[in-house]
């Protein structure tokens, strides 16, 4: 069974901001998905992040994944609602984290895939799920495993996405990502 890695917007706005998208899909080895809500945010995301708009007209991550089916649909809701904390009035708010979540978690063609995320909240449900999660963090130290980028370079890459103003966990030093 094929293992999908699934980032939520919040990590591919930091891979643009810093202009290496490149560098994300790489590391996904052709395993990207999203689901329509993520590909949706990211749409919109490229208005101000450029970088992203070569990500939601290429194929990297396939065709968003679409949630039809009426109990399906009733279920990312109230998983919106209930543990994403998303408001009646505000209808996308937090709908691509429970999208992810519920497919990867009820979708059996997607059993084992992981959820790649910096929101801290919703990766503390996932992994009370059983969801396997990864950060973006985690995206560069695989980086740099695979020798697609120096220890040095991967810190340097991360500084500049946290200086852009983007959230994520840092590594205390290059080696961090070299462990």
């Amino acid at each position: 069974m094929t293992e999908f890695l699934f980032p939520d917007n919040t990590v591919l706005c930091n891979f643009a901001e810093v202009d290496s998208l490149d560098l994300l899909t790489s590391v996904l080895r052709g395993r990207g998905r999203w689901t329509e809500a993520v590909a949706y945010e990211a749409r919109r995301s490229a208005r101000v992040l450029p970088p992203l708009t070569s990500l939601v007209t290429g194929q990297e991550f396939g065709e968003p994944i679409e949630i039809s089916a009426d109990a399906d649909v009733l279920r990312v809701e109230r998983l919106r609602r209930a543990v994403f904390g998303g408001a009646e009035d505000e209808p996308l708010r937090h709908l691509g984290e429970a999208q992810t979540c519920h497919v990867i978690e009820t979708w059996p063609e997607l059993a084992g895939s992981w959820w790649i995320s910096d929101d801290r909240e919703a990766l503390r449900y996932a992994r009370f799920r059983g969801i396997t999660t990864r950060e973006t963090i985690d995206l560069v130290a695989m980086a740099v495993a695979d020798g697609e980028i120096g220890p040095k370079d991967g810190h340097a890459l991360m500084q500049r996405m946290a200086s852009a103003g983007r959230h994520l966990r840092l590594p205390a030093s290059a080696a961090d990502l070299a462990r």
